[in-house]
This record gives C-alpha cells, structure tokens and sequence, in this order.
C-alpha cells in the first residue's frame, strides 16, 4: 500500500479528472446522449428494518423519471437501478442482536424491498444487493485503481462516529444531550447518536478534489436540484478539512469486503455503497469503453436529502480521480413526517408503504406522493385524511369525467352526428368550449417544462387544472340535456375525450396502470402514447368503451 503520493503527481492526477468531469457532465443534451441509455438511480437501501413510506416514496419518484424519459423516447433504452447496502456495523450488530449470520439477516430483509419494487410496479432493470460477487469485484477493482494513482494512504482517525449513519461527523454537527440522568453526544444534522473513535485506518486524499468539485458545481449550477441543496454542498466542501476514512479495522467491523492489499481492514461502508452505481451497469468495463453504451453516467441520481454529502462529494471525488464521468444531476428530496415528527420506530410512527398500497391502490399511492410529495424542498408530512382527499380528487375529476362522458344518454345524442375534429373546434364559435381548449393547447407543453425543471408537483397539477377545466365545462354544457343540441353535446364530447386522451398519455408516468386502462378505453393505440402525441389535437382516438370504472375501490370507504 502506498503512502502519501507527491503532490505533483496528486496534481497531474486531479487535472486529468476536472477535464473529465467537464467534458461529460453538463446536463444538456448532446450528441453522445442519442446512443447513451437513459440511467437514473435511488439509493441502495438499508435493510436493518422494513421498508417505510420515505423508501416508496423515493423508488416512486425515479420511477417517475424514468417512464417520463421512455414516454419522451420509446426508442432510447432506460435503465432504473435500485437495491440493498448489505454491510457496516449496523448491520452487523443488528445480526448479532437476532443470534443470525449476517447474511441471513440480509437475505431474510432484503426481500421486502425486492418486493415493494414489484409491488409499487417500479420499472426497476437491476435490483443489487452488494453481497452480490460481482459487486464485490467492483469493489475490489475501484480500491486498487485509488491506490495506483497514489490516493490511498494508511493513517490514523479519530472523531465522533454514527453507527446509525455509518459515517464520522465533525464537532461542530455534534450536541450533547442528557437523559435520565445520562449524557450522550448526538449528530445535529441526522440525530443519531454519536461515539469517538480513534483508529489506524486507510485514507482517501478527498482535500485533492473539493476545489475541483466547487468549480464543476459553479460551471453546473444545475447539477443538485432544488438549488437550495446546491448550495448547502457548497458549505459541506468549504467544512471539509480532512482526508476521508475509507477502512475500517477488520477485528471491529468483519461484516464487509476487505481491503484487497490488507486483510486486518474492511472497506468503508460508504465507498462500497457507492460502487453500487458504477458495478449495477457493468463497471470494470473493458479497456477504451468508457461505460457509454451501458448508461454511463447517471442521467439523474435521485436521494434523500440525509445523504447528500456522500453522493455530492465523496463520490464525486472518487470518479475525479478515476477520471470516469460525473452524474449530471442530484435530485434531492426531503423526507416524510408523521404529525410533523420524524419516523421512528421506537416511537412507533413508521407509515408503512404495504399497508397504504393494499388499501387504496398503488396508483393512488403514487398520484398522492406526487402530489403532495413532488416539490422536494421541503419536509412532507404523511397523513392517511390527505391520501384520502386526493384520491377522491382524482377518482372525481378523472374517473368520473370518464364515465359521465360515455354515459348511455350522452352516447345516444351524439350517435347521429360525427364525431367533431378537435384541432378544428376552435373555428366553431362555441365560446364556452374557449377556456378548455386553452387549457389543452397548453397542457402538454406545461407539464414537460416542469417535467425538466424536475417540479414533480406542478406537473400533475397541471394536468388537474385541464381536468378540472373540463368538468367544469360538462357541467356547465350539459351535453345529456335535451336542450343542448346534438351538435353542441357531440362538440362537447369530443373536447372531453381531448382532455382524456391528452391527460391519460401524460399520466403514464405516474399512474401506469390507471393511465394504461383509459387510453385502452378510450382506443388510443400503444404506438400513440408518447410525449408527442400529447400535443392537443393529435390523431389517436379510437372507438371509445363506455362505462369503464379507472378505480377499483369503493368511494364511500374513503
């Protein structure tokens, strides 16, 4: 194992990774990306416990952006990875304390989020658990890369360390508390308890490469959204003043891959984890294959706002020294409450995901996490009264627009006249159709800006506006009543299947299964259902079935 490389040869080597880093990771579009996969990630996720509400709600989200990038282009292939973090001490007391082997621990929890993807229908392409051997030897290849280009250097650490966290915090993020009578120290940022600790340990020259990063954050400023946290890892660089603990001794921490050059050291928890993105799409690639044509780099790389330091910085850091390409952009959300307090499961206030799915539906659950959920700056708070309400909002304003629509005496009155050509009803002088036809020339252009801004939110509320706007133009036209023309009832008609046809293709995303049985419904073919077709007016519409029910669930119960 080397020590501390010469500066000189430290600096030849940062050089190399800022080029790198400024040639691939802008987040425009450019001509590489037409061969490039579409590559978007969450976090590989903990299994010490079930999975909550916070871990659906951040498979939904990637979810969301990934069937977003197929409905833009079905022809461009997608790549959504998900998975476990199976090692570090957590976990390997977590194992001791049930008298398991840790592997058996992880086995037996590990499933439970292979099947919340299925069940949350995540279109995930690779689950990885980093048990996996070929994770391993990912791992393995990355530590020895580090340590030939002289980043790699046996030290000693000390500070305060989280368990609970798996990483060590500064003094100043750490409080002492007190209770019943004993102190205890406590990380400010995550709450966790904090121990010293003071060990012989291999480093990872991190100080090389925080400048490199704040000038490729200053020349991106996009690349962490919201822009909030973009600044908060500005503050994180300029707080770091020491090289990072990447080993831990092996006699305390035997739960995790070994240092391939020292066998009395285990790899730091993190730096395993980290890997994850790089071996889920085949990294090491062959020699002149630069990852391109495997997804490489991550289009998006969505997480929780608790982790942002390590995939802002940490891995940041160790593909500029690699010279591998940076991700182009950080989505980063907040977390979800319950009553305003953080989940716990010694409080006993865990949303469980299962529970809220098997009740309304998954569909439900994601429009609600979308809704409420897609704005990211901000903790969320769950709340089974605000799933219910947004149920009802858009069962109400799209299952029953639906059925209202094809009802037996609409259908009857417009039977004897043709169904109108939309693009053309603005020429028809009907000024009450004005504000909805509006509405939908909008719609779709609307919903991709936000789509890009990454505003979740405001992307479904558009297309609720549109919806709204067109009950609104039902109730109003009466297109049952004997006295509104068939002409006007069938203008009418064909204006709502408009606003069907538009808001089914752009739900797609975030309500799959819903999205899919409306526009079958509505004969919209499988080859119209892009990002383009949703332009207003576009050929599509098919012979329509009446009186299909979009939601399987019982209104009264909500």
């Amino acid at each position: 194992m080397k020590r501390l490389a010469p500066l000189r040869s430290l600096k030849r080597c940062v050089d190399i990774a800022k080029c790198q880093c400024r040639r691939y990771s802008t987040p425009a579009q450019d001509s590489a990306d037409q061969t490039k996969p579409y590559y978007i990630t969450t976090p590989i996720f903990y299994p010490n416990a079930v999975p909550h509400i916070g871990h659906l709600h951040t498979l939904v989200v990637a979810d969301i952006f990934a069937r977003h990038a197929k409905l833009c282009d079905p022809n461009r292939p997608v790549r959504l990875i998900t998975g476990t973090d199976e090692h570090g001490l957590k976990l390997q007391k977590a194992a001791e304390a049930k008298g398991m082997a840790p592997l058996d621990f992880c086995d037996e929890l590990s499933v439970h989020f292979r099947n919340l993807t299925k069940k949350a229908n995540i279109s995930c392409t690779r689950f990885t658990r980093t048990t996996e051997k070929q994770h391993h030897d990912a791992v393995r290849h990355l530590w020895r890369e580090l340590d030939g280009r002289g980043l790699i250097y046996k030290g000693r650490h000390e500070g305060w360390y989280s368990i609970s966290d798996e990483t060590f915090y500064p003094a100043t993020q750490v409080a002492l508390r007190e209770k019943d009578g004993v102190e205890y120290r406590v990380s400010t940022t995550s709450g966790s308890r904090v121990e010293w600790q003071e060990e012989e340990t291999y480093k990872f020259r991190l100080l090389a490469f925080t400048h490199p990063i704040m000038e490729h954050l200053t020349k991106h400023p996009d690349a962490v959204q919201p822009a909030q946290f973009h600044t908060d890892v500005f503050q994180m660089l300029r707080d770091t003043t020491e090289d990072l603990s990447i080993s831990r001794k092996r006699s305390r921490l035997h739960w995790g891959i070994p240092v391939p050059t020292d066998p009395e050291h285990t790899i730091y928890v993190w730096i395993d984890a980290l890997t994850v993105y790089l071996s889920s799409v085949g990294y090491p690639w062959e020699t002149g294959d630069s990852g391109l044509a495997h997804g490489w780099p991550p289009d998006v790389q969505v997480i929780g706002k608790d982790i942002l330091r390590f995939h802002a910085i940490y891995f940041p850091a160790m593909l500029m020294a690699l010279g591998i390409p940076l991700p182009k952009q950080l989505l980063v959300h907040s977390h979800w409450t319950v009553e305003r307090a953080k989940m716990s499961k010694s409080v006993g206030n865990v949303a469980d995901p299962v529970k809220a799915i098997d009740e309304f539906g998954i569909d439900l659950v994601r429009y609600y996490l979308a809704r409420v959920g897609g704005r990211f700056k901000d903790d969320v708070d769950w709340s089974q009264e605000q799933l219910q309400k947004h149920s009802k909002e858009i069962i109400s304003l799209l299952g029953n627009l639906f059925l209202r629509a094809t009802s037996a005496k609409i259908m009857k009155r417009v039977a004897s006249v043709p169904r109108p050509t939309v693009f053309l009803l603005s020429g028809t002088g009907t000024s009450s159709l004005a504000p909805l036809l509006n509405s939908l020339k909008a719609l779709a252009p609307t919903y991709e800006q936000n789509m890009q801004r990454f505003q979740v939110a405001d992307a479904v509320e558009a297309i609720v506006l549109a919806l709204q706007e067109a009950n609104l133009l039902m109730t109003q036209a009466a297109p049952w009543s004997k006295d509104t023309s068939p002409a006007v009832a069938a203008d009418v008609q064909a204006l709502i299947f408009e606003t069907l046809r538009q808001c089914g293709i752009l739900l797609q995303p975030f309500m799959p299964e819903t999205a899919a049985l409306l526009l079958d419904s509505l004969g919209v073919p499988r080859d119209q259902r892009t990002l383009a077709d949703a332009a207003f007016g576009r050929a599509g519409l098919g012979d329509v079935r009446p009186g299909v029910r979009l939601f399987d669930i019982n209104m009264v119960k909500l």
